[in-house]
């Protein structure tokens, strides 16, 4: 009797199409995931199917910032984004930033295996049994409110003050986030002082960037100075016990003498031209 090669290809089943795809199955009791063929046959980037179903198989608590995405497959940053926003929109899934424990700002991911659309917004996520959290177990979240009349920030740039660098730098960053997200010069002095109150009370500018673009409304139907805002007073982390009072910088003055701009607590000349009148020689009488 011959022995049989294992290189000979697997006999089909009777039942089976002459021609096409033909399963041969295993039965999995362990490490498998349930994904359907909604999401499995979508039309579209096959990037974006492979991002949820490697996010839906990831359990409950695991942190999936963009940057461990990029980690794990070889398709850079845009594309891994552009995915995470598709999924966001046709509903598979939901991204929160709330306020956990101390004040931390902490982003909670919601992975829904079949997206209910309207439904799913009607209900509380408690009673979504097909909702699984991605992030940091917190107590049950609120949905984000809308953007309305948001309380004062903080308090306003005075005329002719320069916006704090770094709370520039992190605005500026914003964009390369979200394109939706340009500021213009106005836009920028107005919101630094909120920002650099954030940065004085101990939140860095990643976490900062983090809970101004995390779960942006798609589209934004307005200027996006104003959801900032609101979200900069909403969000706003509590002061450190041990944290300093905070100071104001000095602000910029027009110097009497030769128009520059310099720092100083009240109008005057500045250093170089008080100095050049220091070492000018009296006019004789």
């Amino acid at each position: 009797m011959a022995d049989s090669q294992s290189s000979a290809p697997l006999r089909a089943h009777a039942d089976a199409p002459a021609s096409g795809v033909i399963h041969v199955r295993t039965r999995h009791t362990a490490n498998f995931t349930v994904l359907s063929n909604r999401l499995a046959q979508r039309a579209g980037s096959a990037v974006t199917v492979g991002v949820a179903a490697y996010v839906l198989s990831l359990p409950d608590g695991a942190s999936i910032p963009i940057d461990a995405l990029c980690a794990h497959f070889k398709e850079g940053r845009a594309r891994i984004s552009a995915a995470l926003n598709e999924l966001e929109a046709e509903g598979w899934l939901e991204r929160r930033v709330e306020r956990g424990p101390g004040g931390r700002i902490v982003t909670r991911t919601f992975v829904y295996d079949a997206p209910g659309g309207a439904e799913r917004e009607a209900r509380r996520p408690a009673e979504v049994p097909a909702a699984r959290v991605v992030a940091e177990p917190e107590t049950e979240p609120k949905p984000e409110p809308k953007p309305g009349p948001a309380p004062k920030p903080g308090p306003g740039p005075e005329p002719g003050t320069a916006p704090d660098p770094r709370a520039a730098a992190v605005l500026g960053s914003l964009r390369h986030r979200d394109r939706r997200l340009v500021l213009s010069e106005r836009e920028t002095a107005t919101l630094a002082p909120a920002v650099a109150e954030w940065l004085d009370r101990g939140v860095g500018p990643h976490e900062i960037a983090e809970a101004l673009t995390s779960g942006l409304p798609n589209p934004i139907d307005r200027r996006p100075a104003r959801l900032l805002t609101y979200r900069l007073a909403a969000l706003r982390p509590p002061v450190p016990a041990d944290a300093p009072p905070p100071t104001r910088p000095i602000p910029f003055q027009d110097c009497d003498g030769c128009d520059r701009p310099f720092r100083a607590p009240r109008p005057g000349r500045c250093r170089d031209c008080r100095r050049e009148a220091a070492d000018s020689p009296p006019l004789a009488a």
